[in-house]
């Protein structure tokens, strides 16, 4: 399998290309490919785009590309991803984008080039969907959030 990874216009030249940081990585950067800063205020969100289009080659079409929080961002700003993780399905084709969120109790600035998200490239299992009854013999059954305590 292999990633192929397309830098677009945005992605500017002098930006070191993706790369896993160390050997064990389970993920790589991506970058705010944009031209001007943006502020995000607290509770405010705004779709980033990365500056990249990526196609995975395989035998199968059994993969998916998921964006995930940097912990960095996370812990120090509040920064996440909104929908966490994002999923880039295996056909898609166009620039990957990041929605970002600031949970935080402060403004904060992306910088044309940060690091904002990593992504990290996921098998899919896809079984069969079926009409059927579902059992509720389980230890859990039907319980939910905060069934098992604190």
């Amino acid at each position: 399998m292999r990633l192929i990874v397309e830098y677009l216009e945005n992605y500017l030249a002098d930006w070191p290309r993706l790369a896993y940081a160390h050997p064990d990585d389970a993920g790589f950067d991506l970058r705010a490919a944009i031209a001007e800063p943006i502020t995000l205020h607290p509770g405010e969100k705004s779709v980033v785009p990365n500056g990249v289009k990526m196609q995975i080659e395989s035998d199968t079409n059994l993969w998916e590309i998921q964006t995930r929080p940097r912990s960095g961002l996370a812990a120090k700003f509040g920064i996440s991803i909104v929908n966490a993780p994002g999923t880039i399905d295996y056909g898609y084709r166009g620039e990957l984008k990041t929605i970002l969120i600031n949970l935080g109790t402060e403004d904060f600035v992306i910088q044309p080039g940060d690091r904002i998200a990593q992504a990290v490239v996921c098998p899919i299992a896809r079984p069969e969907i079926v009409s059927g009854t579902v059992t509720d013999d389980t230890a859990r059954s039907t319980g939910g959030f905060g069934s098992t305590g604190k």
